[in-house]
């Protein structure tokens, strides 16, 4: 099973700087996951309201209209509103873990996607915990020991917190 490091900043630069830091690690953009709260409001950005996703309301989004930078370059970018977390921004593989299945979950919302991608649950509602704190979630899927070393190692140097390693379950395809 595959297994990917995940951790929290405090503030989208610093989740920009551990972006950058990680793709300066060979780890692609398809392989890195931000998620984080939308302090501007979705109201923003372009929406898709024909969406029929449970527990909370996906909506599209365009790369250029949410954010700049090296953000902006991770793959699948969406805005969400998640009942009892608010207005979410997507990147990565999360973001097709929050629009699938997975959202609908027994657990509901943030939390039911995160155990859905294999986190176990008391790491879930922790994380779903800081979001709602407006602290930024960010993930990166690695495949061998040397990768989760060095992800590891990335995540401490640029002062992440809450970091934890945990198995994947399959994640939806983009």
């Amino acid at each position: 099973m595959n297994q990917s490091v995940i951790g929290i900043v405090h503030s989208r630069l610093e989740a920009e700087n551990l972006v950058n830091a990680l793709k300066a690690d060979y780890f692609a953009d398809a392989e890195i996951s931000a998620l984080f709260p939308d302090k501007e409001g979705t109201k923003d950005f372009v929406h898709d309201n024909s969406t029929k996703a449970p527990e909370g309301a996906v909506t599209g989004a365009s790369t250029g209209g949410i954010l700049g930078g090296t953000l902006g370059l991770l793959a699948g970018i969406g805005a969400l509103a998640i009942p009892g977390v608010g207005p979410l921004i997507a990147a990565g593989p999360i973001m097709a873990a929050l629009s699938g299945a997975a959202v609908g979950a027994a657990v509901g919302g943030v939390t039911g996607a995160l155990v859905g991608m294999g986190i176990p649950e008391y790491e879930a509602k922790m994380y779903e915990g800081k979001l709602r704190d407006g602290n930024i979630l960010i993930a990166v899927h690695c495949v061998n020991d040397d990768q989760l070393k060095r992800a590891e190692e990335t995540f401490k140097k640029y002062q992440a917190t809450d970091i934890h390693r945990v198995g994947e379950a399959a994640l939806p395809k983009k």
